[in-house]
């Protein structure tokens, strides 16, 4: 996966930051991409054009607050594919890896700025940052829940798991 970074340093960016309440009156993804991260950063959807962003890179603690699914869906709706943090609310970590969006946690968020272009490989458990040529180690997803992202979403891993059989 390769990507252009919008990095936010609030800790505890939580779901209300993510997805307002207000607009969860609609379960449509492409509302929910509309509004996301309003709040706490108004011109989101005009950076994410504007700069190619497609990789968050946040601070501890990301997604905390209440257990609302709607908030990574709103995240990969709006054409983010990974997000990066120091650490993840349980809940949200579920909820991401539920909907197949990529969650890694990464401690050297000091190392990664806006607008850098970053390569993940999430089998070799490498972040390379192509903007300042540094690459750093991750801890690997386990398989299973690799498998569940690839199949984007544990509804559709678990559909292709009873096709099978």
């Amino acid at each position: 996966m390769r990507g252009k970074v919008l990095k936010y340093n609030k800790k505890n960016l939580n779901t209300d930051l993510i997805i307002p309440a207000r607009h969860l009156v609609s379960s449509d993804p492409e509302h929910l991409a509309a509004h996301c991260f309003e709040d706490l950063d108004p011109d989101f959807n005009q950076k994410k054009k504007e700069f190619g962003i497609s990789i968050i890179v946040a601070n501890r603690n990301f997604g905390s607050g209440s257990s609302r699914e709607q908030a990574p869906l709103a995240i990969k709706a709006a054409g983010i594919k990974c997000v990066i943090a120091l650490s993840f609310a349980r809940i949200f970590f579920r909820n991401a890896i539920n909907i197949g969006l990529p969650i890694v946690e990464f401690k050297e968020i000091d190392d990664i700025n806006t607008q850098d272009e970053l390569e993940i490989d999430f089998e070799k458990g490498i972040i390379a940052n192509t903007t300042t040529n540094k690459q750093f180690k991750i801890k690997k997803m386990p398989d299973f829940l690799q498998e569940i992202i690839s199949a984007d979403g544990l509804v559709n891993y678990a559909r292709s798991k009873i096709l099978k059989n």
